[in-house]
């Protein structure tokens, strides 16, 4: 079912929830816009990416931060705070850094908040401007925090969108919609004034990356306070032919079945920043003290560029771009304890970290594999029977990027073949699968939506044909699969199918509630049945040659008898197939090829 949200009323942690989930869909439908117009302090396509696995860490800490709460909630200072650590430990790149500073220096004053008593007024006038008030401090600490992180500020960046949001927000009005639509829209100007800043940006005809994710992330703020998606903003000026606009659409056309990694804009030549600059990106967490890591700061300036360092209470982010990476890392063991280390060769095709001398044989990667994410341990036994490695899916536990990545370097294959199996993770499989290029593997992304059309996928792979024959013969079979699911209404809600209620049988068609069956009475079965048969026959009457369908562990193999005995009777040469999709499947998948 589509997920409700209620636009929170105040400054809580409710709406940091939201915020931070918001974040990172909007970063998600923007991550190949902003890689494809990094050019920025290096051009190699990977901002928005990098933005997006940095949000994604944040997104997993609230998520934790809530869980931990349980039964009680969070305070908004504990959400946000939550929000910065996770973006902390778990920043990419140097627009992930400065990131993971600026959502430190909002959830500075949102900690300071925490003592402000609104008991007399908690959701009245005087809260209100209270949090309008909040919100503008927190955006301009946000902007200063981000400009003492950073060792050499370069205007024209980031940097000075966020500080456009901050002046934006100090003129509004004491209600927080408009403090963050006018953060939004000042944010939104000063981006498309970045390429009159930054040379090397005005000759590539973009803006920022980083400031383009920053731009979406206030966007989703304004969401979050709002509950309405701001407009997708104007392009500006941009002087290179065929190159992106600066900010493009809302929502960039996913290409279905892509098999090489996007294009980022021309390498600018004579880029005073760009050309003949550092070898090696390194980035490592830090636990030290504030003396030390001003000193390692000193160290590190000397060493190369792109240098910032966020953090603070004795834990650190540290990145930097370097020839000598080895002194890097050393002069992070002599400052404290550097751990989760990784070391990127800009121009060479993979990424290390600093395990990299490890002598050990490696094994001699298979050509191609499958990977594909399942909804259940009975199919992720199917799928593993066909050859694909899997990682399962639990229910209301999604996995993340890093998941899928470790799942590709596992079938150690040239060329990956990635089956999400949920519209709902696209953005993840699709980040995933970027960061999995730039380790030198060849990765088709086909956006499946559901485990029956992945099987079907699956049931024309031929290993032995060429990669972009196999990876289109795949999109084509999942693409003809229309997909259903059996699920129960957790509560009362309207649906496109009319209001449902709790424990109610719904019969979902390609997303969409299209049926809404009864609520089980004694014998569940009979509800289950006739809520499918209603559903099945909607999705032959446009026909189709075979009917696939997958039981959760619940549902009493009756069903399946019932149901193949209904296809039989009532759609002439339709074959049906039964698989179990064991714990935690759904209750039932139907697909229909």
């Amino acid at each position: 079912m589509p997920k409700e949200r209620q636009v929170p009323q105040i400054l809580d942690a409710a709406l940091v929830r939201a915020w931070c989930a918001l974040s990172l869909d909007a970063l998600g439908r923007a991550r190949e816009e902003i890689d494809a117009i990094n050019v920025y302090p290096v051009a190699d396509g990977d901002t928005g990416t990098n933005l997006y696995l940095t949000l994604e860490s944040a997104a997993q800490a609230v998520e934790a931060a809530f869980a931990g709460h349980e039964p009680e909630l969070p305070s908004a200072a504990q959400a946000a705070r939550a929000m910065a650590h996770g973006a902390l430990i778990g920043a990419r790149g140097n627009s992930g850094t400065i990131l993971a500073q600026l959502l430190r220096g909002m959830a500075e004053v949102l900690a300071a908040e925490d003592a402000r008593d609104t008991a007399d007024d908690p959701v009245g006038p005087a809260r209100a401007a209270g949090d309008a008030r909040a919100l503008r401090r927190a955006l301009r600490r946000a902007a200063e925090s981000a400009y003492e992180a950073v060792a050499h500020p370069v205007e024209g960046t980031v940097l000075t969108v966020a500080t456009a949001a901050a002046d934006g927000a100090a003129g509004a009005a004491d209600d927080c919609r408009s403090v963050v639509r006018a953060a939004y829209r000042s944010a939104r100007t000063a981006l498309e004034a970045t390429p009159r800043q930054l040379a090397v940006l005005g000759r590539a005809g973009v803006v920022d990356a980083g400031g383009r994710g920053l731009v979406a992330v206030l966007g989703a703020l304004v969401e979050a306070c709002t509950g309405e998606r701001p407009a997708p903003a104007l392009p500006g000026p941009s002087g290179a032919a065929g190159s992106p606009g600066p900010l493009g659409s809302a929502e960039p056309v996913e290409q279905v079945g892509s098999v090489e990694s996007v294009e980022s804009v021309e390498s600018v030549e004579e880029c005073e920043d760009g050309v003949g600059g550092p070898a090696y990106e390194v980035i490592y967490l830090l636990e030290a003290t504030d003396p030390a890591v001003e000193r390692l700061r000193a160290r590190l300036d000397g060493l190369g560029d792109s240098l910032v360092v966020v953090g603070g209470d004795g834990l650190w982010n540290v990145h930097v771009h370097v020839d000598d990476a080895g002194a890097a890392v050393e002069a992070g063991v002599e400052a404290g304890r550097p751990y989760r280390i990784r070391i990127t060769h800009f121009g060479a095709g993979d990424a290390h970290t600093a395990r990299g001398g490890d002598a050990r044989p490696v094994r001699e990667p298979a050509q191609r594999a499958i990977v594909a994410v399942v909804p259940g341990e009975g199919l992720a036994g199917l799928y593993g029977e066909a050859g694909a490695t899997t990682v399962l899916a639990r229910p209301g536990e999604p996995p993340a990027s890093g998941e899928l990545v470790q799942a590709i370097r596992r079938a150690h294959a040239r060329e990956v073949v990635l089956l999400p199996n949920d519209a709902e993770l696209r953005h993840t499989a699709a980040a995933a699968a970027e960061q999995a290029r730039t380790e030198g593997v060849r990765v088709a992304l086909i956006p499946t939506r559901s485990a029956v059309q992945g099987i079907a996928a699956l049931a024309v792979h031929e290993p032995g044909r060429r990669f972009d024959e196999d990876v289109v013969s795949m999109t084509s079979a999942a693409g003809a699969t229309r997909y259903a699911e059996l699920a129960v209404a957790e509560r009362q809600s309207w649906t496109t199918a009319g209001i449902c209620q709790a424990g109610d049988v719904l019969g979902l068609i390609d997303g969409d509630v299209a049926v809404i069956g009864a609520t089980p009475g004694p014998d569940a079965t009979d509800t289950l049945v006739e809520t499918a048969v209603t559903v099945l026959d909607r999705m032959l009457a446009a026909g189709g040659e075979m009917v696939t369908l997958v039981l959760g562990d619940e549902v009493p193999d009756r069903v399946a008898d019932l149901l193949e005995r209904h296809v039989r009777d009532a759609h002439l040469a339709v074959d049906t197939v039964v698989y179990r999709g064991g714990r935690h499947a759904a209750l039932l998948l139907v697909g229909v090829e």
